[in-house]
């Protein structure tokens, strides 16, 4: 079957609305959302650069429109592979339609740890477009003990944010036994934004004397 590409006015239509609907999802629910516009490609290069087709399977939170998507199936990850979690029921029916292939489940973040999504240990990455910073920290620590919950030995979360710091508060880090190591920066994104990876901490050896 041959292969059909949109023509650049269909690209050009669809990047409208996209930030048409991110506007007015931000409108309506700025502490949700948390951005007037879907985030640009620097960005998502940067937050899924460490991901590749051996990563496995990849759990994205608040995909949004799909452009962290579209940078993970270009990284090799497979679409059946993906779960995308979104909370916007617009967001949703838009995901459906763009990536048959994937697991498009409509539900908060916040609840992934209270239901089997996966198997234990069985994902290599997630990937998070979520505001944070927005977010109680009961909120942060359901998102974050959900996903690593199902995280395998050496998988980590990537999350991006628009602050100054890592926008997960070393109090919640330590809690969950986690450490953040900084990325990079993506500063043609607009605005300019920063990636952060939470990973384990690895268990001190205890060495008998």
């Amino acid at each position: 079957m041959k292969s059909i590409r949109p023509s650049t006015e269909a690209i050009l239509i669809m990047t409208s609305r996209d930030v048409l609907s991110f506007f007015y999802a931000w409108v309506s629910q700025p502490r949700q959302v948390g951005a007037i516009a879907p985030s640009g490609a620097a960005l998502a290069r940067l937050i899924t650069s460490e991901i590749g087709h051996d990563t496995g399977q990849v759990m994205e939170l608040g995909p949004g429109t799909g452009v962290f998507t579209e940078a993970l199936l270009g990284r090799g990850v497979r679409e059946h592979d993906l779960t995308l979690i979104e909370y916007g029921s617009d967001f949703m029916r838009l995901l459906q339609f763009r990536f048959p292939a994937a697991r498009v489940l409509w539900m908060d973040a916040a609840q992934i740890g209270q239901y089997r999504l996966f198997n234990a240990r069985s994902l290599g990455a997630v990937v998070s477009g979520l505001p944070l910073l927005n977010m109680s920290p009961r909120k942060v620590m359901g998102i974050l003990g959900g996903a690593f919950g199902y995280l395998r030995e050496g998988g980590a979360l990537y999350q991006f944010t628009y602050g100054p710091r890592c926008p997960v508060p070393r109090p919640i880090l330590d809690r969950l036994g986690l450490k953040a190591t900084f990325v990079g920066n993506a500063l043609a994104n607009v605005p300019p934004a920063s990636v952060y990876r939470l990973s384990r901490r690895r268990p001190l050896k205890i060495i008998a004397g």
